[in-house]
């Protein structure tokens, strides 16, 4: 058996692979990676980010959105959103974005991951996974960046906020509040 096919034995169609990992089956690994991209084994997402995908009946499928950030940044320590998301809330947010949000500890900027791209952004702090009072939190301290108009938007998050678990959103508001969020939900919290 050759080195390339040895390689191979180790690859799981579906995963996503950083250039580093596959240093441990190979001595030759630009080598063996030129071979597997032309030959259709493995795809290119980015920079030393490699994808093996599964063959179905309509084609090869993507990574998903959380492997394919997870191998990206090397760390599993993340929050994926979208301002989609908001729409959820019943605040007045109709707007669809084709954008998808990656709160981290390590990267900042837009990354073209495959054919998708993703705003990273640098966060001290945000919960393992999406709750309607971070949410509500975080369109507060991202208000300038939807499209819906600001003044109704916010008289409609008041009166949200009004409504939900007080303890759970002045624990959003103090984790994870801007400057502004602290301020305008301030009156509803304390």
């Amino acid at each position: 058996m050759n080195k390339l096919e040895e390689l191979k034995k180790h690859l799981k169609k579906g995963k996503v692979y950083r250039r580093a990992d596959l240093t441990e089956w190979s001595k030759s690994v630009d080598r063996h990676l030129d071979e597997l991209l032309k030959e259709g084994t493995l795809q290119k997402l980015s920079q030393g980010v490699y994808h093996y995908p599964k063959d179905t009946v309509f084609g090869k499928t993507p990574p998903t959105e959380e492997d394919l950030v997870k191998t990206f940044l090397k760390d599993d320590r993340f929050l994926l959103t979208s301002p989609n998301a908001y729409n959820s809330l019943g605040v007045g947010t109709t707007q669809l974005y084709n954008k998808r949000t990656v709160y981290n500890h390590k990267r900042h900027g837009i990354f073209k991951l495959g054919n998708r791209s993703f705003d990273f952004q640098v966060k001290p702090h945000f919960p393992v996974k999406l709750t309607k009072e971070f949410l509500l939190v975080d369109l507060v301290n991202n208000l300038d960046k939807v499209a819906e108009d600001k003044q109704t938007l916010l008289n409609n998050v008041l009166s949200r906020a009004a409504t939900m678990d007080k303890r759970k959103l002045k624990k959003s508001v103090t984790e994870y509040g801007g400057a502004k969020a602290k301020k305008l939900l301030a009156s509803l919290i304390n």
